[in-house]
């Protein structure tokens, strides 16, 4: 199997829609053993999705900007397995205030909360992780993205963060192949899960996928992109970083659509 005996960290897990709940059940099935992570109010979310994975995996409280919680999901880590082989980088957030066309309203604290939690967080779990996947040897991190080379309707700050992400991706690309560490992105289509929810008039992605995007496109489809993180957590990518991989039907490749027949 493809992530036979390969021991990985599930960031993002929410509800069973969501991409990091799809990525989990594909690992699982290539034959990794996982944990997640969640805190706060919505860790009671994970430990229920955790229920509808194929073995259920144990849920470790991680709020990625404490770094008392950081260090003590590394702990856990070091003593259920000694090392590390990979980790999924699912987490994302902006303020309200940082999304919905306020781009120019938008106060400083609420673009920093975005770019904190939604990129510089990427640099805080590769940093965190650092020692046990050198324990294994190197390894692979894969974060979640949704591309940002063009200016979005409504997506504002969120938007400039998933640039930074981009760019953070590349530097720890840098910084960590000396350790055999790879650090990529998958660049997904948008899919409709609980935190597309909270992007104003999601369905204005959906309508321009759906003419641009040459293989076509399911919102409600997460299979396509859980593959490609277990392709990159897996040995077959072994020289493969600074990537930013797009999952996305084509859509990024085409300039303009036809409306459907």
């Amino acid at each position: 199997m493809l992530l036979d005996g390969k021991r990985l960290v599930i960031t993002g897990v929410l509800t069973d829609d969501s991409i990091a709940f799809h990525a989990a059940r594909v690992a699982q099935e290539q034959g990794a053993e996982i944990v997640l992570t969640g805190f706060g109010r919505a860790l009671r979310l994970t430990e229920r999705s955790a229920k509808r994975l194929p073995v259920e995996p144990d849920v470790l409280e991680l709020d990625i900007n404490s770094e008392a919680d950081m260090a003590s999901l590394i702990a856990d880590l070091d003593d259920r397995w000694g090392a590390v082989d990979g980790a999924l980088h699912a987490i994302a957030y902006a303020p309200d205030d940082a999304l919905g066309g306020n781009f120019l309203n938008t106060p400083p604290d609420s673009a920093a909360t975005a770019f904190l939690t939604s990129a510089f967080s990427y640099k805080t779990l590769a940093v965190g992780l650092r020692p046990l996947l050198q324990k294994a040897g190197g390894g692979s991190l894969v974060a979640l993205d949704f591309d940002n080379s063009q200016a979005w309707p409504l997506y504002d700050w969120m938007g400039v963060a998933k640039a930074g992400l981009q760019a953070v991706t590349r530097y720890l690309a840098r910084d960590l192949g000396a350790d055999g560490i790879r650090v990529n992105a998958v660049a997904a289509g948008p899919l409709s899960t609980v935190a597309a929810k909270s992007i104003p008039q999601f369905e204005v992605f959906e309508r321009e996928w759906a003419v641009r995007a040459p293989l076509g496109w399911d919102v409600h489809d997460a299979g396509p992109v859980a593959q490609m993180v277990a392709l990159l957590l897996s040995d077959w990518t072994n020289m493969t970083t600074g990537e930013i991989l797009h999952v996305d039907g084509g859509f990024h490749a085409i300039a303009a659509g036809s409306e459907p027949s």
